[in-house]
């Protein structure tokens, strides 16, 4: 009878470990195993070999030693057509392990809770689990080594198949686990640089660190870039696939191209203000930029709003609403030629209606209907009042609950650093906070003589909100709680209002009473006048120019309303 191989598993995540087990010990594989992992193999039923039988040594310090041996790495690092190799493991009753699946401690998800010690971080920092995948990894001619569960199916299919589970595979399942080790090793790195550095450079190491290594796996091969003669992938952070737009659960239309990805970025960033929005709330994006953006007291009213904004840009654009998609709002949107439509949820009606187009694209936020996640922490970094519209949602409404995290999260992965890739070097920043519509933000400042009226306060929240995703030199007029007139990408300011009142002018709406928004502060006064005689009656803008005096004149001289934000909006 052939000695049965053997699979040591010893995992973190456990997800699919159970159904993995069945699946190898039913291809004849002996599995061995320590401490939680077998536990949790021994509930489905499954026969383990502990580490510490294989050892004769049991596990000590609470775990902290229990696979550094050789009767676990001489096993792994055996090579199998090398006689002396084999001799060596005979002589000392060794025999070799055919499969490793290992994955290591949650080190950054314990350090991204925030308020963990040093020493409790430290505890998360894995040895015995790295050694043993670098070993594998090093032999991987003869052992199979997976880290990642989505790959446990590939590696079963690859021992079923004759040939399958040759050095390709093998080889690509080493390289996924040196990768691993290096985006792990360098969290680790990250997190004690910032945590060490003395006095004021403690402030710049926890937001910049001295070294940033950026490790990306690739999700997806696109077809093409922004023109076809552009070669163009998709990649996410190693092991932390599903974060923002990567986790988008795609239900119908073809796949996504480069520029639909970048335009769902912009779109997602668009809405983000609206993320704790008490009302329905739409954007349409052409470009990365808003054609169009309000809310409404329905999904189909914010939409129609939004689309009378500029309804000739809207053609071929993506749509994304803080709301579930319903019947109503999915007739009106199926109207128009969209190229992708995301929303937290569709009803069974509207999926119907939306899906009678084949090519249009229906993405839903993660963790929405289909698992109701709302647990995740609400990113500290948004500010208390933030936190405390998020917590004051409604409990009974899981959807929005997680469809309000996603959108308040954009950009805000794990390090909160957003790299951009220029000529010979990535420029890299922290991500900028929305400025969220119903959330007062304290720190806005009346300067004008006339006192704006409530109705002009909301509107000018509204605006303020909206200008955050315009692309600079950004101008928006607002009214009714919906974009009338966008100006974006202008190299002067006063083109980029001209351009607001262009287009307002061209959809037929009138600006009489509107308020406006502007992402930086006005250098000259010009800028206010070509406000006053468009009809806007309040002006919303961070301020900080030289000329801020004369600039506030001007609104007074016009009667108009005018508040300083104190912070720009840029978007470069």
């Amino acid at each position: 009878m052939s000695t049965p191989r053997r699979a040591l598993l010893s995992v973190s995540d456990k997800s699919g470990i159970q159904e993995f087990g069945r699946a190898l010990v039913e291809r004849g594989f002996q599995l061995l195993s320590t401490g939680g992992t077998a536990r949790t193999l021994r509930e489905a039923g499954l026969p383990v070999t502990e580490v510490s039988e294989i050892t004769g040594h049991p596990e000590i310090m609470d775990g902290r030693v229990k696979t550094l041996h050789p009767a676990i790495h001489g096993p792994l690092l055996a090579r199998r057509d090398h006689p002396a190799d084999l001799d060596a493991l005979a002589h000392h009753g060794y025999r070799p392990i055919d499969l490793v699946a290992v994955n290591l401690y949650p080190f950054r998800e314990t350090i991204r809770k925030g308020g963990v010690s040093v020493s409790e971080a430290m505890e998360q920092v894995d040895i015995g689990g790295p050694t043993m995948i670098r070993a594998a990894a090093k032999n991987h001619a003869n052992v199979l080594v997976v880290v990642d569960p989505a790959d446990y199916g590939r590696v079963l299919e690859g021992l079923d198949e004759p040939g399958g589970e040759g050095l390709p595979l093998r080889r690509e399942l080493a390289a996924k686990v040196f990768r691993h080790i290096s985006s792990y090793d360098e969290a680790v790195a990250g997190y004690l640089e910032k945590e060490e550095s003395p006095g004021d450079d403690a402030a710049l190491a926890r937001r910049l660190p001295a070294n940033l290594s950026l490790t990306l796996a690739r999700k997806e091969q696109l077809r093409y870039g922004e023109n076809p003669d552009q070669a163009a992938g998709f990649y996410e952070a190693a092991g932390q696939g599903g974060h923002g737009i990567g986790g988008l659960v795609q239900h119908h239309g073809k796949a996504l191209s480069y520029n639909n990805l970048l335009d769902l970025d912009g779109a997602i960033l668009s809405l983000s203000p609206f993320a704790l929005s008490p009302r329905p709330a739409v954007c349409i994006i052409k470009h990365t930029t808003p054609s169009g953006l309000a809310v409404g007291d329905t999904v189909a009213e914010a939409y129609g709003k939004a689309l009378a904004c500029d309804p000739v840009s809207a053609f071929g654009s993506v749509i994304a609403t803080n709301r579930e998609v319903d019947a109503t709002a999915a007739q009106e949107i199926s109207e128009l030629f969209v190229e992708c439509l995301v929303a937290p949820s569709f009803s069974t009606e509207a999926m119907e209606i939306l899906t009678r187009k084949k090519n249009v694209r229906l993405l839903s936020f993660p963790g929405g209907e289909e698992s109701g996640e709302t647990d995740a922490a609400f990113p500290a970094s948004l500010g208390s009042a933030a936190t405390e519209a998020f917590a004051a949602l409604p409990e009974e409404d899981p959807v929005g609950r997680s469809a309000a995290h996603f959108l308040a999260g954009h950009n805000r992965a794990p390090g909160e650093l957003v790299p951009r890739g220029i000529y010979g070097g990535v420029l890299v920043q922290t991500p900028p906070a929305p400025p969220f519509f119903g959330v007062e933000d304290p720190g806005l400042k009346i300067v004008s003589e006339r006192v704006p009226t409530t109705e002009e306060r909301e509107e000018m929240a509204f605006a303020w909100a909206a200008v955050y995703g315009v692309k600079s030199n950004a101008i928006v007029l607002a009214g009714g709680g919906a974009t009338l007139g966008i100006g974006a990408g202008q190299m002067s300011r006063v083109d980029s209002s001209r351009l607001a009142v262009q287009k307002a002018t061209d959809a037929g709406l009138d600006l009489t009473g509107c308020v406006l928004a502007s992402d930086a502060f006005f250098p000259f006064r010009d800028g206010v006048d070509a406000a006053a005689e468009a009809g806007a009656r309040a002006i919303i803008q961070p301020g900080g120019s030289v000329r801020d005096e004369g600039v506030i004149a001007a609104a007074d001289e016009h009667g108009i309303a005018m508040i300083l934000t104190g912070r720009r909006l840029f978007r470069h």
